[in-house]
């Protein structure tokens, strides 16, 4: 069984923000392949399926971004999903906007959220999936904590929504990738 994982924050203030682009790309993967988010558990909302014989889990956890760790181990325990069958889904400063990155482990990269989960999880090694959003700049030079934190807590322009589109899209082509070939072959194919 995989588990696949969108950090977001939850409600409907949040729902088009940046830092909810895993929800995005996660509630677009669960459309296609016709999975509904009918349950609760351990903090987030559920959805079960089988995708080309696999069994899977996807989770939009409940709790705020930054307690993501929560509610993801919790899964990770009460299904015994392996970390290597563990799928994160979140946004990235650091990348451009509409650029993915998948990985096999590696550090949080300062996002909060993965700080909460790899501290949770007591690990790094899990694959994720960093889909890029930009950091916002004036004349080439970063800004302040509580300017990026507005940012992130900011929908995407209508210009910026056309170029995330085809990125959501993208973003569920190598989670399919990932269950039927497994992250490497996904890295090889996505990155």
């Amino acid at each position: 069984m995989k588990l696949i994982v969108g950090l977001g924050n939850p409600g409907k203030t949040y729902s088009r923000n940046r830092h909810n682009v895993g929800f995005q790309c996660l509630n677009y993967f669960a459309r296609l392949h016709s999975i509904h988010f009918f349950h609760r558990q351990c903090h987030a909302r559920v959805g079960v399926g089988k995708i080309s014989g696999e069994k899977l889990v996807l989770a939009r956890p409940g709790t705020f971004m930054n307690l993501s760790g929560k509610s993801v181990a919790c899964l990770v325990h009460k299904h015994k999903i392996p970390l290597s069958d563990l799928l994160v889904i979140y946004d990235d400063l650091d990348l451009p906007l509409g650029k993915i990155r998948l990985r096999q482990s590696g550090s949080s990269g300062g996002h909060k959220g993965m700080n909460s989960i790899i501290s949770t999880l007591g690990s790094e090694g899990f694959p994720r999936i960093r889909v890029g959003i930009g950091r916002p700049q004036v004349d080439g030079q970063s800004l302040s904590e509580d300017v990026t934190v507005n940012y992130v807590l900011s929908d995407f322009s209508r210009q910026e929504q056309a170029m995330i589109k085809p990125v959501i899209t993208r973003v569920s082509k190598a989670i399919d990738c990932f269950l039927t070939q497994g992250i490497t072959a996904a890295m090889n194919k996505f990155n």
